[in-house]
């Protein structure tokens, strides 16, 4: 299973828990509600047991059907669409999945507790009387506002990136924390040609191609995408993520194999198949929330500078990547990989020098 496909079923597992713990609030509130001053109490069906089983039953029902459908369909298909549309697509549809679940509760627990099957007179009186009953539009009121909360909920974790929402809300990040972390800055070459040849929404255009493009090789190699700055973008990786079986390194030869099966699609739109060259390099950061208004967790130490100054030494080189020594020597390549060593360069803006290899499949 790839981390793609994880990630999603994590995804699934934290909402289906959600609506369950929704579904059971909803029961409890109406039960209060039930026996406040200003009701005239429930009716002699009425059961507390059974509405938890119906709400919560509906609440996994839902994610089970709808969840899935969101998170697997709708925010795979839909993710360059606006976070409006795909709030007011997602709510329509989910209307359509409560009413369908109404109707398959109403199927299910009418023969209950009329004690007779569907298909009897008394039961189908049962069944209409329960659809109609303005508790089910209530119902459709409330799903659909948690439908909307959770489709928005799933784009703003996206837009923070893979688990960066989760960790700003639980704080992990309030206090600076020291971590140990991989990182690869990775860049389009010729981009300024490319602008210019192709004009300046062309050029947008490619770079949310070839964004969007590598995102999946990045994820499967356990890769996390810290940054986008302008033509570039900073993939970070936790320690033993990055060197188990060398997955820093085997991200960005990934990235090349599965650019070079859609080459075509760049030829038909843009005429060029987009190539890039990539800078690897490791070393303790500090991790820590910044920011009021607009909040978000930097990685701050000398080994991003490194890592920067690494990657512009791939034009000098004339190579499409070159790693530090310091990392090579944690990774031990597997033989499919050779690494040929440069020999020790002082980077710009650096006084020690740094050992570096490139490297080739």
């Amino acid at each position: 299973m790839n981390r793609r496909t994880q990630i999603k079923l994590k995804q699934l597992a934290i909402l289906t828990l959600a609506w369950l713990i929704v579904g059971f609030m909803m029961a409890v509130y109406d039960h209060l509600v039930l026996h406040t001053g200003y009701s005239r109490g429930p009716t002699a069906e009425y059961s507390l047991a059974f509405s938890l089983a119906t709400n919560m039953g509906s609440a996994f029902m839902g994610s089970m059907l709808g969840g899935t459908f969101l998170i697997f369909f709708v925010n795979v298909k839909y993710q360059d669409k606006s976070y409006g549309y795909t709030l007011i697509a997602v709510s329509v549809s989910f209307v359509v999945v409560i009413l369908l679940i109404i109707a398959a509760l109403g199927i299910i627990t009418v023969p209950i507790r009329t004690g007779k099957p569907i298909s009897d007179p008394a039961s189908i009186s049962a069944l209409k009387t329960f659809l109609m009953d303005t508790s089910r539009a209530k119902n459709v009121l409330s799903w659909s506002i948690v439908v909307a909360l959770t489709q928005l909920l799933l784009q703003i974790n996206s837009k923070f990136g893979q688990g960066a929402l989760g960790n700003i809300i639980r704080g992990k990040y309030n206090t600076p924390k020291e971590e140990k972390r991989i990182f690869m800055f990775l860049d389009l070459n010729s981009s300024t040609s490319i602008a210019e040849q192709l004009g300046d929404e062309k050029y947008h255009e490619l770079l949310k191609d070839f964004f969007s493009d590598i995102t999946n090789p990045i994820l499967d190699n356990n890769g996390e995408i810290y940054q986008y700055v302008g033509d570039e973008v900073i993939v970070a990786w936790k320690y033993e993520d990055g060197i188990k079986n060398s997955q820093c390194v085997k991200c960005f030869f990934d990235i090349k194999v599965y650019l070079e099966k859609i080459k075509k699609k760049y030829i038909e739109r843009y005429g060029l198949v987009p190539s890039f060259k990539a800078g690897l390099h490791y070393g303790k950061v500090v991790a820590g929330e910044v920011g009021l208004i607009k909040r978000d967790i930097t990685y701050s130490g000398d080994v991003l500078n490194t890592t920067s100054r690494i990657l512009t030494m791939c034009k000098e080189f004339n190579a499409e990547i070159l790693t530090s020594a310091d990392l090579l020597a944690v990774l031990g390549l597997p033989n499919n990989y050779a690494a040929r060593q440069l020999g020790s360069i002082k980077l710009r803006g650096k006084e020690k020098e740094v050992l570096l290899s490139t490297l080739s499949v």
